[in-house]
């Protein structure tokens, strides 16, 4: 049902549309892709379907529209589509210009590529930064930053070696080689595909894998790059030369940080926070894994932009990877650090 007077002379939706958007803060980046994808569904309906306006489409045109993406397109893009054109028609309904949505339906049938769990507990980033605000050893606050930062999964966290981190940090009274893959990318990541439990990388074996099917690079934002500087200042020396990130500051002192220790780590404070109990199951419980979640939820909502969730993730989408490693610098980074929630209860 509209929730506003209808606009009077909307001769073009589209253009009404972006400009709404680009009030409400939208990158130009952003609003670009918006109107690709919003004017070749345009012409579709009116080549395909002698549709003479956008108001007049219907569930009909907008499925057919789906369909002629599949073949030319991976699921994850035409979700991306299939998401802008949803958006679009929500919007114009919701401000009185269309009398409907017919994509609303097409979204409910369309089967989603990345991860989703409607029963999931739902964690609002207002209260996820109380939670990350509660923690105070700068290993855990790291550890959890980095898990919601960039939506790496437990495994890839733990395989993490110094030379998978590019950062300027001349504070700091050591030193190390970043990998030839972040040579003019700052202030990021590197998550590889080479570690499987029980192989060898960077001269030791791995107890846990790496399931992602790309290598990827994700970017820090300054939040998560002053948690890492923190963690750092204090990081004992590790017993491994292969120089793990994450090393244990307990019984294991100096040992490379495990799946399960992590999983302690965030039951630890999930169970203080009430967001664990045991026998609650993933729908209650909040997990590391949780935290890939609730980075694919929100960045997705963010950026509009399925496509750079799904670079970020790792997962395989062959036109995605081409378009966001050749333009990494630029197109991802930019998004992402548009985009990322910040973790902070209070300015600073």
């Amino acid at each position: 049902m509209a929730t506003e007077t209808t606009p009077q002379n909307v001769d073009d939706p589209i253009g009404y549309f972006l400009e709404d958007q680009r009030y409400h803060g939208k990158s130009e980046r952003t609003l670009e892709a918006y109107e690709r994808v919003l004017r070749a569904f345009e012409s579709f309906a009116r080549e395909e379907f002698a549709v003479d306006s956008l108001e007049g489409s219907s569930r009909r045109e907008c499925m057919a529209w789906v369909h002629s993406l599949r073949g030319e397109y991976e699921p994850s893009t035409i979700a991306t589509y299939a998401s802008y054109l949803n958006r679009f028609f929500d919007y114009m309904n919701r401000v009185g210009v269309f009398e409907s949505n017919p994509m609303a339906l097409v979204m409910e049938e369309l089967s989603e590529s990345i991860d989703s769990n409607p029963t999931r507990r739902d964690v609002s980033i207002t209260e996820m930064r109380s939670f990350v605000g509660a923690i105070g050893h700068p290993l855990e606050r790291a550890v959890v930053l980095t898990l919601l930062k960039t939506g790496i999964r437990v495994g890839e966290l733990c395989n993490l070696d110094l030379r998978d981190l590019h950062l300027a940090v001349d504070e700091l009274t050591f030193e190390w080689d970043a990998r030839t893959e972040l040579d003019r990318r700052p202030s990021s990541i590197f998550v590889s595909s080479e570690p499987t439990r029980g192989t060898t990388v960077n001269g030791e074996n791995r107890t846990a894998s790496n399931k992602r099917k790309r290598d990827t690079v994700v970017p820090v934002d300054n939040e998560l790059d002053r948690a890492l500087v923190e963690w750092l200042a204090i990081r004992p020396d590790s017993i491994s030369s292969a120089r793990p990130l994450f090393v244990d500051t307990q019984t294991s002192w100096g040992h490379r940080l495990t799946t399960a220790d992590v999983r302690y780590i965030v039951e630890k404070h999930a169970r203080e926070f009430g967001w664990y109990r045991t026998g609650g199951g993933t729908t209650e419980n909040v997990t590391p894994h949780y935290f890939r979640h609730f980075f694919t939820t929100h960045l997705r909502d963010r950026t509009g932009d399925r496509g750079v969730v799904q670079y970020l993730r790792g997962d395989v989408a062959s036109d995605v990877i081409d378009t966001y490693t050749h333009d990494w610098g630029d197109r991802v980074r930019e998004t992402y650090l548009e985009s990322i929630y910040s973790m902070r209860t209070r300015q600073s």
